[in-house]
């Protein structure tokens, strides 16, 4: 009994480093076949919205659509046994994408009949869901990650000072231009500052005053410097963050990434690392 029940450790934790990390060859090659999966399952999707394609082809699109269900539902399947907690990682984000990316599916076996089609045309545009499995594949995403919650607060007090900044020229614009210009109220002035320090310029309100065309022309300028501050703030942290080398190792205890290339146990949860599930 021993025997295999470390026999049943020794394959689990084979099974979480082929699906979960990709530093083997086997990991590499069945994130690859995933990638390709993923990315033409939502092509199917988006084609089978196109009528044309749809009254052509629509029974290619069920087959290949019902195949990658059941392929994903397979991996869904897999993922929960090689985790030691399999509810934790169900009710986690990508978890959750991957139970969204197939019930639409098996979803629209349950609404038969012509008065329900549009529903399930509703539930198969989840099936989107799909593309976002893509983030946990690429090496680079946990850097990203981390630039940005490492810029968080530089972002917020960056956010909180523009948010200042339309208000107290939406305000002098409403005082400038006044209702018969189009600034019916100091909100409505606002917006047309948030679009205006954007560049967006929509074109809906436009200042016909000499004052308000100079406040609009120093908020145009100002606007293209603004652009540019929250830019270096996150390419500063991704410098930064960049710098440290770290593994697509994933923590079979709580699921976590990024972790050192030398890290014998989870940073988050102290859990080892190696193959020892004992």
């Amino acid at each position: 009994m021993k025997d295999n029940l470390t026999n049943l450790q020794r394959f689990r934790w084979r099974l979480h480093e082929i699906i979960f990390e990709a530093d083997t060859k086997a990991g590499k090659l069945f994130d690859i076949i995933l990638i390709v999966s993923i990315v033409s399952s939502v092509l199917v999707v988006m084609l089978d919205s196109v009528v044309a394609l749809r009254n052509l082809y629509g029974g290619y699109f069920y087959g290949l659509e019902w195949g990658f269900t059941l392929l994903f539902t397979i991996e869904y399947i897999l993922r929960l046994l090689c985790v030691k907690k399999p509810v934790k990682y169900a009710l986690s984000f990508f978890g959750m994408v991957d139970l969204f990316s197939i019930l639409p599916t098996y979803a629209s076996l349950l609404l038969p009949g012509s008065q329900y089609f549009i529903v399930i045309r509703v539930l198969r545009v989840l099936r989107v869901f799909r593309v976002f499995k893509l983030v946990q594949y690429m090496g680079e995403a946990s850097t990203l990650t981390r630039a940005l919650k490492a810029s968080r607060r530089k972002i917020i007090i960056f956010l909180m000072t523009i948010m200042t900044l339309v208000i107290i020229f939406g305000s002098l614009m409403y005082v400038i231009e006044g209702v018969k210009n189009g600034f019916t109220s100091i909100p409505r002035s606002i917006y047309w500052a948030i679009v205006t320090m954007t560049t967006v310029g929509y074109g809906d309100i436009s200042p016909k005053t000499n004052m308000g065309q100079v406040l609009a022309s120093i908020i145009m300028i100002l606007g293209y410097a603004i652009i540019a501050v929250p830019t270096g703030i996150v390419t500063s942290e991704l410098s930064r963050a960049g710098q440290k080398e770290v593994t697509t190792q994933a923590c079979p205890e709580c699921m976590a990434h990024g972790h050192d290339v030398d890290a014998v146990f989870c940073k988050f949860c102290s859990a080892r690392l190696n193959s020892d599930m004992s």
